[in-house]
C-alpha cells in the first residue's frame, strides 16, 4: 500500500513540474511583398524619352 501511494505522489509531482515544460520558440516565417513589376523598370526611362521628344518637337 505504502508503494502504491508513493508512486502516486512521484507520479503528482512528476506531472505537475513538467506541466509547463521548456518550449522551443516558433518564429513565424517573415513574409515578404515583392512589389516589382514585370517591365522590369523601364518605364520611367521610356517617360523620359516621352518627354524628351515632346520638348523636341516643340
Amino acid at each position: 500500500m505504502k508503494k502504491i501511494a508513493l508512486a502516486a505522489a512521484l507520479s503528482v509531482a512528476a506531472s505537475s513540474a513538467f506541466a509547463g515544460g521548456v518550449v522551443e520558440p516558433y518564429m513565424e516565417p517573415e513574409v515578404v511583398k515583392q512589389t516589382t513589376s514585370s517591365s522590369g523598370g523601364i518605364v520611367v526611362p521610356l517617360l523620359l524619352l516621352v518627354v524628351i521628344a515632346a520638348a523636341a518637337a516643340s
